[in-house]
């Protein structure tokens, strides 16, 4: 029997988690973040990492779950959001998975199946290697040969895309491509309904500029340097998220921090592009639109009709 799923995705800076923390409140629900950078612990401001008292006693999971030099990945991500879903349905209240990385959202959604190719440090290294030799195009064109239905789906400038294809081919043999086909083929785990949250694009665009210079304020030049001090900066994974990119490459000198702030807050516009383009593919989410309502109540209500 397939277990309930509530689900609340939409681009950053679109007022995901607010709304979320309401509809919990509602129905008994409990939080599990499907944020890449907000698994990392002392990455909190420029995660937009609900506070203890914003999160309004609501239990949230998968926060806080690795340091930023430790590995993580889509496949671990899929187990321990499943445990914490037996977890929240033994305790009697409602899983909702809630966030914008979209893959984390597929993972749990549509039952992809990671069960071959785990991450391997040596073979991933030898590839980011050979990009930087010769270039993403070199790495595209050579999954083009071995998995052209990949290659089809991946932008020719997504190199950790194109390296986790590569690395799956060539640890079992077989491309990403038949492992994700096979998934299709599963029933899903969890009876999942997906709400969207969307707004006018320069509204958010003018949100997103706003949340920047919040974070600013709040000391996110501070966490960065916390985050160097401590020996974190070296991730490649950890810190190439929105915000601390920028600011490790003002901290090395390589700009101003009024570049850096304005690169951050155009690549965390580009991000919010990229999420519309991925949530809109998908014709099981129900959108709501957020300027179509007078109040965050309001809003809520519509929801858990709908959820209802």
């Amino acid at each position: 029997m397939q277990k309930p799923l509530i689900v609340i995705v939409g681009p950053t800076a679109v007022g995901k988690t607010d709304v979320a923390i309401e509809v919990a409140q509602r129905i008994n629900g409990s939080i599990i973040s499907a944020d890449a950078t907000q698994v990392y612990k002392y990455m909190d401001i420029g995660s937009a990492k609900p506070t203890p008292e914003e999160r309004k006693g609501i239990p949230h999971y998968m926060i806080d779950v690795v340091t930023p030099d430790e590995a993580f990945s889509v496949a671990l991500f899929q187990r321990m959001a499943e445990q914490c879903i037996d977890e929240i349905i033994a305790h009697g209240r409602m899983p909702m998975l809630v966030g914008g990385t979209g893959l984390y959202i597929n993972s749990m959604v549509y039952n992809l199946d990671f069960s071959e190719g785990a991450p391997d440090a040596e073979l991933r290294e030898n590839l980011r290697h050979k990009a930087r030799e010769y270039g993403a195009d070199a790495l595209y064109d050579e999954l083009a040969s071995v998995d052209p239905d990949a290659a089809a789906r991946i932008s020719r400038n997504d190199l950790k895309r194109i390296i986790r294809a590569l690395e799956v081919y060539y640890k079992t043999g077989r491309p990403i491509s038949y492992y994700q086909q096979r998934s299709k083929s599963v029933p899903p785990r969890y009876n999942a309904v997906m709400i969207g949250l969307t707004m006018d694009r320069q509204r958010l665009y003018n949100r997103i500029e706003q949340r920047v210079d919040a974070m600013m304020a709040k000391g996110l030049l501070e966490e960065v340097k916390w985050l160097k001090a401590n020996g974190y900066a070296d991730n490649p994974v950890a810190m190439q998220a929105v915000g601390y990119k920028e600011l490790l490459a003002y901290l090395k000198g390589l700009c101003t921090l009024d570049e850096a702030v304005m690169l951050i807050k155009r690549n965390t516009r580009r991000l919010a592009k990229r999420q519309w383009t991925w949530f809109n593919r998908d014709k099981n989410i129900r959108w709501f639109n957020v300027d179509e309502f007078e109040s965050k109540g309001e809003l809520v209500e519509h929801i858990l009709e709908y959820i209802v």
